[in-house]
């Protein structure tokens, strides 16, 4: 029944702002927005992913799974049900390993969607597939951090209320062991937004958006330390196995919108007087094809998510690596084929097709490349052959 109501709501009260979605600053549509996350919140069905315990559902991997494609089928479904990313991942590390002043000051208000956050971890001088790279200091000074560095693809940074900063505490330490996670609220002196970064011509705003940050002797308390120090990498891998998870339900929501857009136009479009595209067998193989490839995604992503919920994420590394390259590739053709079908008018913004081609091409570049995770799946498969490859 949630399922139900998630996809209803979605298609009668979501859907219909996509226009103004594509052709205007996402900021523009935040009064419509919020009166949608109060009807969301009178629903019960905000913050579905998190515990009870912090203000959430407490639904399963599994169960938000399913959710969490219904939601993708709008760029904005996970944002009225708050659970877009970065904030969603933010709650899970604030709720396992922050403190009870910072779940006061920063969790509250994020579950209650009063304000948002993002994370800065990638740097442009370092290569973002080896995440120990990394120039971003924080050094202890009285009782506070004082961070210095640059990072860019701050996703959310425009109009977040802080960031959960990487940096290195301890340049000695393991390359795995050097950094931790510290909590800046954007209102701190030295923090900048040098610019939304333009992607594929297009800049966004306020969430929909990434920036370029930098900082410049930014000055926090050392209260404001996220878990333990040097175990900024341990808690970004906890928050990356479901965070994945999300990403690729939320693709398949994308790829089931793509195909019903691609087999209208295939049954409505004219190539002659009565003949339509999808008399073309050429067409029909897109279709048929698109269907397979959803349909074991889907399985594929629900396997690793059941594994998640049962032994954990480090049980199911292999499963998330599976699902990331597999599933980001399907989001590609299913995209290609169904912006091919509508030839020009794919490439407009009068449809989502081109926003999603554009935006949603780095589903192969972020949370690990497909090259490294494919790298990671062979190298496990082959130990079982008595192959050892150094990483």
């Amino acid at each position: 029944m949630t399922e139900e109501t998630v996809r209803q709501f979605i298609a009668e009260h979501v859907l219909p702002l996509e226009k103004k979605f594509l052709s205007r600053p996402f900021r523009d549509l935040l009064p419509e927005l919020q009166q949608l996350r109060a009807q969301v919140k009178a629903l019960g069905l905000f913050t579905p992913f998190l515990s009870k315990e912090h203000g959430g559902m407490g639904l399963t991997l599994s169960e938000f799974a399913v959710l969490s494609e219904q939601m993708g089928r709008s760029p904005m479904g996970h944002y009225v049900f708050n659970c877009q990313a970065p904030d969603v991942g933010n709650m899970e590390v604030l709720a396992r390993h922050g403190t009870e002043e910072q779940r006061r000051a920063w969790l509250h208000p994020l579950v209650n969607g009063d304000m948002r956050s993002c994370f800065a971890m990638t740097e442009p001088e370092f290569a973002g597939s080896n995440p120990t790279l990394m120039a971003t200091t924080a050094v202890k000074d009285g009782g506070d951090y004082v961070i210095n560095g640059h990072k860019w693809f701050t996703s959310s940074a425009d109009g977040a209320a802080f960031a959960i900063v990487m940096a290195v505490t301890d340049a000695t330490a393991k390359p795995h062991e050097r950094a931790s996670q510290i909590l800046v609220p954007t209102s701190t002196p030295g923090f900048e937004i040098v610019r939304n970064i333009s992607v594929m011509g297009e800049e966004g705003s306020d969430w929909a958006s990434h920036s370029e940050v930098r900082f410049t002797h930014c000055r926090v308390p050392q209260g404001n330390l996220l878990g333990q120090e040097g175990k900024g990498f341990a808690i970004a891998q906890e928050r990356l196995g479901p965070g994945r998870i999300h990403h690729c339900m939320r693709w398949v929501g994308i790829c089931e919108r793509a195909l019903d857009l691609l087999c209208r136009q295939a049954a409505t479009r004219e190539l002659a007087p009565g003949v339509v595209l999808g008399t073309r067998q050429v067409v029909q193989h897109w279709i048929a094809d698109c269907r397979a490839e959803i349909n074991a995604s889907r399985l594929l992503v629900l396997q690793a998510a059941a594994t998640i919920d049962r032994k954990g994420a480090s049980a199911a590394r292999e499963e998330i690596s599976i699902i990331k390259f597999y599933v980001a590739n399907v989001l590609h053709r299913v995209l290609d084929r169904a912006l091919q079908a509508h030839g020009g008018l794919g490439m407009t913004d009068d449809i989502l097709l081109s926003h999603w081609y554009r935006h949603e091409r780095a589903a192969r570049i972020y949370d690990g490349a497909d090259e490294v995770h494919k790298s990671v799946v062979a190298r496990r498969i082959l130990r079982d052959y008595g192959v050892e490859i150094a990483i």
